[in-house]
């Protein structure tokens, strides 16, 4: 396997496992190694799109590891809570064949359940399953209403279950305490590792898991942070107290980040609402698109989308100056024309599509491709997008191309397909991020 993040994380959970002197070692590291290769080969590995692959999966554990050791330093915890807690984080979102991004718990234990593979791990490690899965259940978020009703009553089947914790509320408490405990470093785990360009990057991610739309993420991870720090303060505090300065300063920082760009995004709005800022389209000539400054600012606004949505990672600035290439930008009325964001795309040709995408009109030179629309954070939601892409389409029909291409949410392209000439080519799961069509002869969208 190619040397990546996650492999450097696992290396620092088995570095801790080995402080722990933990009697079945072994095992543990098959574990882990038996989690990697499940997500690798079912394509969960660090280049999927969606926020729970790998990564999440090994920051979880290194997190709640982390944060376990320290508290069973200071006694608050006993050996085989760690053991638990290493456990429940690694298989926490082990769904490998999930049908959305967002994995569901109840599907997760089911699996654990079944896996002969796993089952066998467990027996080796002599821990129970069923303490495991209650574990895993209490990681529901968020813990209220439907999200809790349900997997609270199946934590109490497996409780009932166990030999541990039968007839013994106390046990079943400490347990339950403990489920909070991974819940809690769960949600702190990829935000405490790394710096804030990691984090925004997570949160796109993680944007994309619960189909909010690009306007939306800096308000709901506000959300999420204020939720956490104010809702679970006491366990929070408890979590990241076990933690290393440095991780505690990352995840502050990350807060304190989210919550002034939601201060920048509401300036903005606000510049739009009551001051009469404005913006345009611009189809911007050959040799302005060839300067050194516009391809600058191209690019850093490209950068701002989620990694696998960079589709030509190594050769922006050449297709910017390509004259197959249309291209629209948006701009401020601001005396700079400083320019916001941009649609841009080129003959289906000169694109390498996801993997199992298969369009019957390759080859044919009738049809455009349009890439992620991209914009500047703070800027989304105030009708950009919408314009840039009517720009394109509009462009696209002059140069007589039949049909137009791109990728986006399920359920944006069910929104349109009742008032546009749009059909799905292929339906992409779990990211519901789909390959879909344009008739540009059945009017401009």
């Amino acid at each position: 396997m190619k040397e990546i993040k996650g492999h450097l994380l696992k290396n620092k959970i088995q570095k801790l496992l080995d402080t722990l002197e933990i009697e079945k070692i072994v095992t543990y590291n098959k574990m882990l190694d038996y989690t990697i290769e499940i997500f690798e080969t079912q394509g969960l590995g660090s280049d999927y799109y969606g926020y729970h692959n790998i990564d999440h999966e090994l920051e979880v554990t290194y997190i709640a590891l982390l944060a376990g050791t320290w508290e069973r330093k200071i006694q608050k915890l006993g050996k085989s809570d760690t053991e638990y807690l290493f456990t429940a984080a690694l298989f926490h979102d082990f769904d490998p064949q999930k049908s959305v991004d967002r994995p569901h718990e109840e599907s997760v234990v089911r699996f654990i359940s079944l896996d002969r593979e796993l089952k066998k791990l467990i027996d080796e490690a002599e821990l129970d399953i069923e303490i495991i899965m209650a574990l895993i259940l209490r990681t529901s978020y968020p813990w209220t209403g439907e999200f809790k009703i349900q997997p609270e009553k199946r934590m109490k089947e497996c409780f009932e279950r166990s030999e541990i914790t039968r007839n013994n509320p106390e046990k079943q408490a400490h347990y339950e305490e403990l489920g909070w405990f991974l819940s809690v470093a769960d949600r702190i785990g990829g935000y405490a590792i790394g710096d804030f360009s990691e984090a925004m990057e997570k949160a796109k991610k993680n944007a994309h898991a619960f189909a909010w739309h690009q306007s939306s993420i800096v308000r709901m991870s506000v959300n999420y942070f204020e939720t956490l720090l104010n809702n679970e303060a006491q366990m929070c505090r408890r979590v990241l107290h076990a933690l290393p300065q440095e991780l505690r300063k990352n995840f502050m920082d990350t807060v304190l980040s989210f919550m002034n760009l939601r201060q920048e995004e509401i300036r903005i709005e606000s510049k739009f609402e009551y001051e009469n800022q404005k913006f345009r389209t611009k189809v911007d000539s050959l040799e302005e698109r060839s300067s050194d400054e516009y391809i600058n600012a191209l690019t850093s606004i490209y950068k701002e989308l989620p990694r696998p949505l960079q589709l030509q990672k190594f050769g922006f600035a050449k297709s910017i100056r390509d004259p197959s290439t249309i291209l629209t930008t948006l701009r401020l009325s601001d005396g700079n024309d400083t320019i916001i964001g941009y649609a841009k795309g080129g003959p289906l040709e000169n694109y390498q599509l996801y993997a199992g995408v298969k369009d019957e009109n390759f080859g044919k030179q009738n049809t455009i491709f349009l890439e992620p629309i991209s914009m500047k954070m703070g800027y989304w939601g105030l009708g950009g997008g919408n314009r840039l892409r009517k720009v394109f389409s509009l462009l696209a029909n002059t140069k007589r191309y039949r049909y137009m291409t791109s990728f986006a949410l399920r359920d944006l392209i069910q929104q349109k397909m009742g008032s546009e000439n749009v059909e799905f080519v292929t339906m992409i799961d779990p990211e519901h991020w789909d390959y879909y069509r344009v008739d540009l002869l059945g009017g401009i969208v």
